[in-house]
């Protein structure tokens, strides 16, 4: 069972980004998937998170209309779409998998890393101006 994520780099301000987190060994079909990133001397913060099985979604008040998650049909993919990059996007970007049934509450999967499961090892977004 694995995690890994995809599609970070170093881009210009003003670019858009595709993140990609895809699963081995398991399908995302009872998960809730969140993606997190954590800036240089900050802590890790949730931005956004998706239900497996309907794609119901959430976002952080930060990045809500600008950010959009999605799942792909066959449920190994998770998807995070960045437009319009800001400097303030560089972090690394993570992405994690828990059981629906441990928390209900679609938002509260963002304030807290304990109802996950699974991490990836993170992929680096660096935005230059």
């Amino acid at each position: 069972v694995q995690l890994v994520e995809s599609g970070g780099g170093l881009v210009q301000a003003g670019d858009s980004l595709r993140l990609t987190c895809t699963a081995t060994g398991f399908i995302f079909d009872d998960y809730v998937i969140g993606w997190f990133r954590q800036a240089p001397g900050q802590a890790r913060e949730g931005v956004a998170v998706i239900r497996g099985d309907d794609g119901r979604t959430s976002y952080a008040d930060s990045v809500a209309g600008r950010f959009s998650v999605s799942i792909g049909y066959a449920k190994k993919t998770v998807y995070l779409d960045i437009p319009h990059l800001e400097e303030d996007d560089t972090a690394v970007y993570y992405c994690g998998a828990g059981k629906q049934e441990t928390l209900v509450v679609l938002s509260l999967w963002l304030t807290s890393r304990l109802p996950y499961d699974f991490w990836g090892p993170g992929t680096q977004v660096t935005v230059s101006t």
